[in-house]
């Protein structure tokens, strides 16, 4: 082996590293790609109030407080499990209620607890906020979060 590199050797080095990056790039992309698509998200359950229940989600800017499958801030819970949390998943009006009854009673106002803020949802927000919830929790998240307290 020569102790110097002609500049030839550096240039045939730069494009093999490269491609065999690109390629190494391109390939987990399709790999995680067919992953995502044919196993984690639960598309056939789907409804127009799973749909309604994310733009509240999005609407009321959830994320800035909540985590949703590890997406989000740290200040309040993760949301992504909560009705399994609350042992309502199987049954859509008791997670109604639930939820019904937890958003109607923010603030708290318990000294030294965060506060969540009162958002006067109507009763049909507070429904599709509680089927995306649900539908959430029905996601493949290959065992996330790592605990059940989220």
């Amino acid at each position: 082996m020569r102790e110097v590199m002609t500049k030839s050797m550096a240039r045939n080095i730069f494009y093999g590293g490269s491609l065999f990056f690109i390629i190494i790039f391109v390939g987990l992309s399709i790999h995680s790609h067919k992953y995502i698509v044919t196993t984690s998200t639960n598309a056939e359950t789907l409804t127009e109030s799973v749909a309604a229940g994310k733009r509240v989600w999005e609407d009321k800017v959830c994320i800035n407080c909540h985590t949703i499958l590890g997406e989000g801030a740290y200040f309040a819970p993760e949301l992504g499990n909560v009705m399994t949390r609350w042992g309502v998943m199987d049954d859509p009006d008791d997670a109604f209620e639930t939820l019904k009854a937890w958003m109607e009673s923010q603030p708290s106002g318990i000294e030294g607890r965060r506060q969540m803020p009162q958002f006067n949802l109507s009763d049909e927000e507070i429904r599709n906020l509680s089927d995306f919830l649900i539908w959430t929790d029905t996601i493949d998240t290959q065992s996330w979060p790592p605990n059940d307290a989220g």
